[in-house]
């Protein structure tokens, strides 16, 4: 019992080994300790110094890609030219989206609009011949007085072409022809003031100018439009004009081409005087004739090839931008 008991108790050699074994294991945990926390002191410093490259990358290229903006202007020829929203990149938006991009050195460019300081409703009471010449849109304006047996197929080449027009109602045409303006309307038209009765706004008086305009308006009204524009018949206005229009808060609206179907000109005489002036920001006047509804697919081909869009007239007077493929904006 005495020899089984000595040989249990470890020799001296034995017990040394397991000491040196311990301390060194002791030394081990300490070193693994010092690394975990060096790692957690480095993680926040990389990101830190990560984000601050990021942000000065960012933050060189917006310089790079910022567009002023283009204020509202009263040109001696055009009169008002509505303004063009600039374009600037997001820094923090696009920071933020960076920092969680799984693909390496690859920045998606947030963008975002700049108003011009000076906006068209600053100008004061001036007409509108065309938009903004770098906004690449043009507008179709259709003036309604007569003719609604080419309507429906003007309506059906619109929809077709998932084009949106703007339609000026005269007011006596509006009162009998309501249903036909619903169905202008519930297929997403504009519709806007044409006077009542087709007057001469320059040779009437002040009263009567603000009676034309606030008949139709009435009538827009019932129809559950808010209106913002003003055609004044066959194009005859002056200063009062445009001055009572701006009081019932009424853009006075004229054009840059006229088709001048009126005189029946054929369908391909129109697409070639179009051909040579169609631009960015031309209001097209057209009415429902023989000679738009048969030209107006051939148009808006024309106008498309040319790289421009078809929006209302709003849309075309509005200052907001028509973003471009492959930019994110905001």
């Amino acid at each position: 019992m005495v020899l089984f008991t000595v040989n249990a108790i470890p020799s001296v050699e034995t017990y040394i080994k397991q000491v040196k074994n311990n301390q060194h294991a002791e030394h081990e945990l300490v070193e693994e300790h010092e690394l975990v926390d060096t790692k957690a002191e480095i993680r926040p410093a990389f990101a830190s110094a990560n984000k601050s490259i990021l942000l000065d990358t960012i933050t060189k290229e917006a310089e790079k890609r910022r567009i002023a903006p283009i204020n509202a202007k009263v040109d001696s020829v055009w009169k008002a030219i509505p303004g063009y929203n600039g374009l600037e990149v997001d820094i923090e938006e696009t920071l933020k989206l960076a920092e969680h991009q799984l693909t390496p050195n690859q920045i998606n460019y947030v963008m975002k609009e700049v108003e011009p300081s000076i906006q068209l409703d600053d100008l004061g009471p001036n007409p509108v011949y065309k938009g903004n010449p770098k906004k690449p849109m043009v507008s179709i304006m259709i003036n309604v007085a007569w003719g609604n047996e080419f309507l429906p197929s003007m309506l059906e080449t619109l929809r077709k072409e998932n084009v949106h027009a703007t339609f000026f109602f005269d007011g006596s045409w509006l009162k009998k022809n309501t249903e036909m303006a619903k169905r202008i309307l519930s297929e997403g038209h504009e519709v806007s003031n044409h006077a009542y009765s087709h007057k001469d706004m320059r040779t009437i008086s002040r009263s009567k100018a603000v009676e034309e305009i606030s008949k139709t308006e009435e009538l827009l009204k019932q129809l559950g439009v808010k209106n913002v524009l003003f055609a004044p018949p066959s194009g005859y206005f002056n200063q009062e004009t445009v001055q009572v229009a701006s009081e019932f808060k009424l853009q006075t609206i004229l054009w840059t081409f006229d088709t001048i179907d009126w005189k029946n000109p054929g369908a391909g005489r129109i697409l070639e005087r179009l051909s040579n002036q169609v631009e960015p920001g031309t209001l097209i006047l057209m009415h429902p004739t023989v000679s738009s509804r048969d030209a107006l697919p051939g148009m808006i081909s024309l106008i498309k090839k040319k790289g421009l869009v078809v929006g209302t007239v709003s849309d075309l007077l509005s200052s907001k931008r028509i973003t471009g493929q492959g930019q994110i904006t905001k």
